[in-house]
């Protein structure tokens, strides 16, 4: 994190902090070329009106975004008869490191003077156009900007002292659970923008896809225009070497329009960049041909707090277009629902492949994600240890046995949050038990994996909290199955998790209800057949080939199951 001493506005309880200069900040550089991108995409050109306008730079370091904006308002002022040393205002850039502030000013200076302007009104300038102090604590009352940019610090709440860490939740609304710093820049700095206003900041892009970021996606989502998204995890954006999976994001308060989509590759540099600029600016529709990137337009964008779209743009474009024709898996006119198994709170507790002395009707056997690797349901022998019995709890004194079980283990039960919440319903399990799900036919599918793994239960079992389930009134599941094998299902849920380590997924229920699927009526005898086949031969190919037959598109091979 960049900056000087902390205080806090006087509506809040006063809070001082003074980092260390030599410690670690989150502060990355940005390369030139990448700042003169983000100034194109927002607006901040010389062939404007610049002096007009004021530009914020909130986390402004030793000034990778300041001195080419110093340099763009000069020539502005070239073009449009204003004088520089008049635009005091035009500028405001903050640093929470005194020492980064000073180190600017001083560049500030140099460059003004490099511009032909006198040593008193550079310093005079320099001095107003850098603060030293902490922007997300700032009092900006007074300040209304027409663009903000920069690259703000990347730094977890949780490295922070706690004090401050307090002080900037209370100032920052969308900083919630492990927030990122840089949530909190997103949620000033879009505060500050007015009407038709542009914020273009470069940062990590988790938090479109994420849980922390949903409260600043609901913000975006309700009362701004995300235009432009460039992916620029693998080009060299920065002075070092950081593994940040960055993204160039162009933000605009004003109604919600189509959004111009980039994936840069290993080669983007400048030349490409300027290439694109042109694209982004100009109202083609057609996305230029490239080998250091990937451009599209989407028409529809994600409102609310929902997971923001990945990947390649072509394809986002495609499952657009899918998402335009066809119905999500869960579905009220199907019957169709996703969900996820059982969370105990305490396994080592309620499950348990030695259940003696408990009822027979307080045990149902439960799979796991380990039961199901080979493809089919292949039961390990544990039980779920069931404390429910029509969506209530039962009564201990009617099952000794269980009440016994529970007994022993009272003091690790009695110690989960669930059971802290609730004393009189200390032996409840997390989720309850669902009346009923025992016996109805599933398709269980594991929380990580590589590629979508959907596999049959025909009634037998109960799932566990490390599975999530999909139950059907109109659905033959293995027809069903056989379009979740396929790459399709990958793509839907591949363009909007966060993905692990490797490359893995995450197929929870919000990314699976992503996943659009015909309505069953619709499909053909033929594709049931061989949808159905495909299924049980676990055939992802030909599952795949059907799939791109039903839903009219052609799908990139993808790698096969882990």
């Amino acid at each position: 994190m960049r900056g000087a001493q902390l205080t806090l506005t006087s509506t809040t309880p006063p809070v001082t902090w003074a980092p260390d200069p030599k410690g670690e900040h989150g502060e990355v550089f940005t390369r030139r070329w990448v700042v003169d991108l983000i100034l194109d995409l927002v607006g901040y050109r010389p062939e404007e009106d610049l002096g007009a306008a004021t530009v914020v730079e909130p986390s402004c370091g030793c000034g990778a975004f300041l001195i080419p904006i110093i340099e763009r308002l000069s020539e502005s002022c070239k073009q449009h008869g204003r004088i520089l040393a008049d635009l005091g205002g035009a500028i405001r850039g903050f640093d929470l490191l005194s020492h980064n502030a000073e180190h600017t000013r001083k560049a500030a200076v140099a460059k003004l003077l490099e511009l032909g302007a006198s040593l008193s009104d550079a310093e005079g300038l320099a001095e107003r156009w850098v603060t030293a102090g902490d922007f997300l604590l700032s009092d900006h009352r007074d300040l209304v900007a027409d663009f903000v940019v920069g690259n703000p610090p990347y730094v977890r709440l949780e490295q922070i002292p706690d004090e401050v860490s307090d002080a900037y939740r209370s100032a920052c609304s969308t900083m919630r659970g492990r927030a990122d710093l840089f949530v909190g820049f997103f949620e000033k700095g879009l505060a500050l923008l007015r009407l038709g206003g542009r914020l273009g900041f470069i940062c990590a892009d988790r938090w479109m896809r994420n849980q922390y970021g949903a409260r600043l996606r609901k913000l975006v989502g309700e009362r701004y225009a995300v235009e432009t998204l460039i992916e620029m995890h693998d080009a060299d954006a920065f002075e070092a070497d950081v593994s940040a999976y960055p993204a160039i994001t162009v933000i605009r308060n004003a109604p919600q329009g189509p959004v111009r989509l980039v994936e840069a590759g290993k080669s983007f540099d400048e030349s490409a960049s300027r290439s694109l600029a042109i694209w982004l600016r100009s109202d083609a529709q057609v996305a230029p041909s490239s080998e250091s990137f990937e451009a599209a337009e989407l028409r529809d964008w994600p409102k609310g707090s929902a997971h923001w779209p990945s990947g390649a743009p072509s394809t986002l474009e495609a499952l657009a277009d899918l998402e335009s024709r066809f119905r999500p898996l869960e579905d009220p006119h199907t019957g169709t629902r996703v969900s996820i198994g059982v969370a105990t709170g305490c396994d080592d507790v309620y499950v348990s492949d030695n259940p003696n002395g408990i009822e027979d009707d307080r045990l149902l056997p439960i799979l796991t994600a380990g039961d199901i690797a080979d493809g089919e349901a292949k039961w390990s022998g544990k039980y779920l240890i069931n404390p429910w019995r029509d969506g209530r709890l039962v009564d201990l004194a009617e099952f000794p046995g269980l009440a016994a079980h529970l007994r022993t283990h009272e003091s690790r039960v009695r110690s989960r949050h669930v059971a802290r919440r609730r004393p009189s319903a200390w032996y409840r399990t997390i989720d309850r038990v669902t009346p009923g799900l025992l016996e109805r036919p599933k398709l269980l599918l594991p929380d990580i994996k590589s590629t979508a793994h959907p596999v049959l239960d025909d009634g037998r079992y109960y799932p566990h909290h490390n599975l999530y389930y999909v139950i059907s009134d109109t659905w033959d599941l293995e027809v069903l199955g056989g379009l979740l094998l396929s790459d399709l299902a990958n793509l839907f849920v591949g363009a909007y998790c966060v993905k692990m380590r490797g490359g893995t997924y995450r197929f929870q229920a919000q990314y699976l209800r992503k996943i659009r699927v015909p309505l069953p009526a619709s499909l053909s005898i033929r594709d049931e057949a061989e949808l159905r086949h495909a299924f049980q031969l676990r055939d992802r190919a030909a599952a795949t080939c059907v799939a791109e037959r039903i839903y009219g598109v052609r799908l990139p091979a993808l790698p096969s199951a882990a």
